[in-house]
């Protein structure tokens, strides 16, 4: 990492007196641009001719827009993506643009802003987004966050507008264009764009708006189901790469594992839509282990929950616990055959119409009756699961679904009637993902079972007259498992060189 500083002569410039006569002054601890310097670097370069490349999901983004506008008519929407946000002094980390925002525009460009307004002929949607900072402006050279030649281009208004198909305007117009429709009611999407935030008056709807954006994204559409789809493709690639590393992996750290699945997941697409979780041995009972620290075993089990995010930032959720050394023992296999047994009666009951609450019941159901018949559980399985006992829970906390889509844990500002008290639809998307964790020091737990976390986790769309596991082609029968792995060791592939 190169630091956006040239060794010139200090000038007599500061940010008080940010120009003279020779001299430019272009941020903190930089220090000022000689004026031959911005004409030396301004000139002379070739036109590059804009892309008339147009975005797949344009329609889609069009219906979505007009949806949300209809159940806002009359007043202004705003929504922005978010800005880079500091890493570590003057580097950021990747953006991401904010999920409310690319669902409405696709775009993933940080620091723009949508605005639907009313209008004669209906809403109209502008995109305010920064233009070029190319050679046309010293800001190429000198903007070490913004500038071309340190980050690369951006598309800029006039090819966003062909893009994203949808009017564009300047960033630096937005205040004026919201200045525009001071007379019509704003409601916004709060906390993405602090300086947004602070122009905009609080309204007592901006919640409703996030709220009504999450209920719309239940419901995926066909390119969003195609998305998903993908994502959960490339993932089935990612747990193929891991087992192929395996052999390699033992004796040395978790991280090797999730390095493996992050390098199939930048390949194929944007990034690993969350942290990964690599936990090996009795790392796998802790719920969300994302630190990756420990030693890989042979003899122990891996649980692997990752997905890849694609390019359109949907991201897979799935979750494989597989025998490090490519056989379950016993006491491995009794377990996971249990806890195997309770997702497909999870997965057994999405349908439409279906409480979503419908598959960790079922799940659960199993699961108690399992620990009990292992006399794990003391109580009768139906006195365990009753709401005022919970007693199952010592082993199994957390719940079996949550939605997915966008963010892994998708259409979070839902309401609950529409969400967790709510019955599911055609195009939900959806994990189911029991599992069943015996803590290493767990007395309750025969010795045989401590310190042994078995999750298994697919992502299901629920269809007109069902479901449908989008992440099948991964294998979840124990002898399958066994079968894939000795499979994929068996080829003739690189080990990835590790």
């Amino acid at each position: 990492m190169i630091e956006n500083i040239s060794a010139i002569p200090e000038p007599d410039v500061s940010k008080e007196n940010p120009v003279s006569e020779h001299w430019i002054w272009t941020g903190d601890h930089r220090p000022a641009v000689p004026r031959a310097l911005v004409e030396h670097m301004t000139k002379d370069w070739a036109t590059v001719a804009a892309s008339d490349d147009v975005h797949p999901a344009v329609t889609f983004c069009a219906t979505r827009r007009a949806r949300i506008a209809q159940e806002f008519s009359g007043r202004t929407i705003v929504v922005a993506t978010g800005n880079y946000k500091v890493r570590a002094n003057d580097t950021d980390y990747r953006f991401r643009a904010g999920t409310d925002f690319f669902y409405l525009t696709g775009c993933d460009e940080p620091d723009a802003v949508l605005v639907i307004a009313p209008g004669p002929d209906g809403p109209r949607a502008t995109l305010y987004i920064a233009d070029r900072r190319d050679q046309r402006t010293h800001e190429f050279f000198t903007d070490g966050r913004y500038g071309e030649l340190w980050v690369g281009a951006r598309r800029g208004v006039d090819e966003s507008a062909t893009y994203y198909d949808i009017d564009t305007a300047p960033l630096e117009s937005l205040e004026s264009g919201l200045g525009a429709l001071a007379t019509t009611e704003i409601v916004s999407v709060r906390g993405f764009d602090k300086k947004l935030d602070d122009c905009l008056e609080p309204n007592k709807d901006d919640r409703v708006l996030a709220t009504t954006l999450s209920e719309h994204r239940l419901v995926k559409d066909n390119f969003e189901i195609a998305q998903l789809q993908l994502a959960v493709d490339y993932t089935v690639k990612g747990f193929e790469d891991v087992v192929r590393a395996l052999p390699a992996a033992e004796g040395r750290g978790e991280r090797v594992i999730e390095g493996v699945f992050h390098m199939r997941a930048r390949v194929e697409g944007n990034d690993t839509g969350y942290d990964t979780i690599a936990a090996s041995g009795s790392n796998a009972t802790v719920l969300h282990w994302t630190r990756n620290t420990g030693v890989v075993r042979r003899g122990d089990l891996l649980l692997l929950d990752a997905g890849v995010e694609c390019d359109n930032l949907y991201t897979a959720d799935v979750t494989r616990t597989i025998p490090i050394s490519g056989k379950y023992s016993p006491a491995q296999r009794r377990i996971y055959e249990l806890v195997l047994a309770a997702q497909q009666a999870g997965i057994d009951v999405v349908e439409p119409g279906a409480t979503f609450k419908a598959p960790h019941e079922a799940a659960m159901k199993v699961l108690a009756q399992g620990l009990f018949d292992l006399g794990i559980l003391k109580e009768q399985p139906e006195v365990a699961l009753r709401p005022e006992n919970q007693l199952h829970r010592r082993y199994t906390l957390h719940g079996t679904s949550h939605m997915l889509g966008l963010d892994v844990h998708d259409c979070a500002n839902a309401r609950d009637e529409m969400y967790r008290d709510g019955v599911l639809e055609e195009g939900y998307v959806l994990t189911v993902e029991p599992g069943l964790y015996f803590q290493a020091n767990d007395l309750t737990v025969p010795e045989e079972y401590r310190g042994i976390g078995v999750r298994i986790e697919d992502d299901v769309l629920v269809t007109a007259t069902g479901s449908r596991n989008l992440s099948a082609a991964l294998p979840r029968d124990v002898d399958a498992i066994e079968a894939w792995m000795a499979g994929l060791w068996n080829e003739a592939s690189p080990n990835l060189g590790l």
